[in-house]
């Protein structure tokens, strides 16, 4: 069983509905904020909820990450049209990489928002190694690499951000060494072509400064963005706008239009 919120919109009749989920490490209860009640606002019913990997789920349930999120969303919609008010045609998914995953393989969203878009998660972490990308996942996976594990150890000594997420990333994909866990997360991505699966519009976000994402030659949104075939808007969020940290917390009226609009033109700044 999964956990999460119903957000009813106001008055009657069929209405169109928002599914919300966190990523890595957020709670459903952030999205209250991060564009649930935003949603409301607009006369979206908005259903948020903690899937396998996130707190509710793995707290209560021990239910790990995993990749293939359309055997997560797929329930969850099932359940959502079987709700008063829903109309099955008009359900939208907001997430990160898992949203757009999730949407290679269920046709009956409407819409997705990858906010903020991602390609290929663990070359987050592979940035902070002192080897090609290739070569960690390679060796990542062999029952055996000490010397990996010794460049692992010594980079997590130096970035805050790499020994964050070494810890947490342990702890909701259930590995137990830190070069298990990149293996493990070396599978969140769309290298296998799901990208181009997508069959309904795609609105792709970025952040200009991502901590994580933002790499100068080919960042992880421009990259998704790069490989879908669907109808698609990449929307690009700037530090004048607040809104250039990853998934926008300095700005998140801003980001709450923007992913009903798909656009960051607003009128109530």
């Amino acid at each position: 069983m999964l956990h999460g919120y119903f957000y009813r919109a106001a008055g009657e009749g069929l209405r169109p509905t928002l599914v919300m989920h966190n990523g890595f490490d957020g709670a459903a209860e952030e999205l209250h904020f991060f564009g649930a009640v935003g949603g409301q606002e607009r006369g979206y019913h908005v259903l948020t909820f903690d899937g396998p990997g996130q707190p509710a789920a793995i707290h209560r349930d021990g239910l790990i990450f995993r990749p293939d999120w359309e055997n997560v969303i797929s329930p969850v919609l099932t359940f959502l049209t079987q709700q008063p008010g829903v109309d099955p045609a008009r359900i939208a998914l907001l997430g990160g990489y898992l949203a757009p995953r999730a949407a290679a393989h269920e046709r009956r969203l409407a819409a997705v928002i990858a906010l903020d878009g991602v390609f290929d998660a663990v070359s987050a972490l592979t940035a902070h190694l002192p080897l090609p990308h290739d070569e960690v996942v390679r060796r990542a996976a062999a029952e055996h690499d000490e010397e990996l594990d010794q460049l692992i150890a010594d980079a997590r000594a130096q970035s805050p951000t790499l020994r964050w997420a070494c810890d947490h990333g342990r702890y909701v994909t259930g590995t137990s060494t830190d070069r298990a866990f990149l293996a493990e997360y070396a599978r969140y991505n769309f290298h296998d072509g799901s990208a181009e699966k997508i069959t309904c519009p795609v609105l792709v976000c970025e952040a200009a400064a991502d901590l994580f994402y933002s790499a100068a030659e080919e960042p992880n949104p421009r990259k998704l963005y790069q490989h879908l075939t669907a109808p698609k808007k990449l929307l690009t969020f700037t530090e004048e706008e607040g809104g250039d940290a990853h998934c926008h917390p300095g700005a998140l009226r801003l980001a709450g239009r923007a992913s009903s609009t798909g656009s960051t033109t607003r009128s109530d700044a």
